[in-house]
């Protein structure tokens, strides 16, 4: 499975999303700089999390302008895997590839935290491989100040109607996101965002190893 990583001026969490998809059997990440026209060729998209030029006007808003958001649409048209991570989720929501959008945290700080996650929906390309263990939590790495998911009342009832809340926070909600919602899908579910970083959950040395199975369901989809 050839999978492209996605970079911006000012990513800082694009070679852990590259190295992250490497390690897994049957993945090959590339790099793809965003001044690019063309994402032909890949089998799944990642955009990474950490930051993206223009963050200080609004999480991802730049970014979403960016030349190879085009050709990023148009792959998540014709049903490519889509995962945005962190700052790639406010990207996806920012170009309209995914409802609502992310504000700053309940408590206006940084986070930088370990937090359970509940699975809501092991139906997608990226979660088959949690089916087995949907009711028990999982840990996965957060890093963000802009990680409140906010959305209107009728956005959230279609979300929970269609099944496209993908990841929930078990307990306690670090942010404030509505529904506790840590991650999204879009209604044909080929487009992943999530604020936890499964990238930074590859392996029992880094604390939890949670996040890989994400990343062996998306290549044995």
């Amino acid at each position: 499975m050839r999978c492209a990583v996605l970079v911006f001026p000012g990513s800082n969490c694009d070679y852990d999303l590259y190295k992250a998809a490497n390690s897994v059997e049957g993945m090959e990440a590339v790099y793809v700089w965003y001044a690019g026209d063309s994402l032909n060729g890949f089998d799944a998209i990642m955009v990474p999390g950490g930051f993206s030029y223009g963050d200080a006007l609004r999480a991802g808003a730049l970014a979403a302008r960016a030349p190879i958001l085009k050709a990023l649409r148009q792959a998540a048209d014709s049903g490519v895997p889509v995962l945005g991570i962190c700052n790639g989720f406010q990207i996806l929501t920012e170009c309209g590839l995914l409802p609502g959008a992310l504000h700053r945290n309940s408590g206006l700080r940084f986070i930088c935290d370990t937090v359970s996650l509940q699975v809501s929906n092991t139906a997608t390309p990226f979660t088959s491989g949690y089916a087995e263990r949907a009711d028990i939590p999982l840990r996965f790495p957060i890093a963000h100040g802009e990680g409140n998911y906010t959305c209107n009342a009728e956005t959230l009832r279609k979300l929970e109607d269609n099944g496209q809340i993908v990841f929930r926070y078990a307990g306690t909600n670090p942010n404030g996101s509505v529904d506790n919602i840590a991650g999204i899908s879009n209604l044909k579910g080929n487009v992943l965002g999530m604020m936890p970083h499964p990238e930074r959950a590859m392996t029992d040395w880094m604390g939890t190893s949670d996040g890989r199975i994400l990343f062996e369901s998306l290549r044995g989809r």
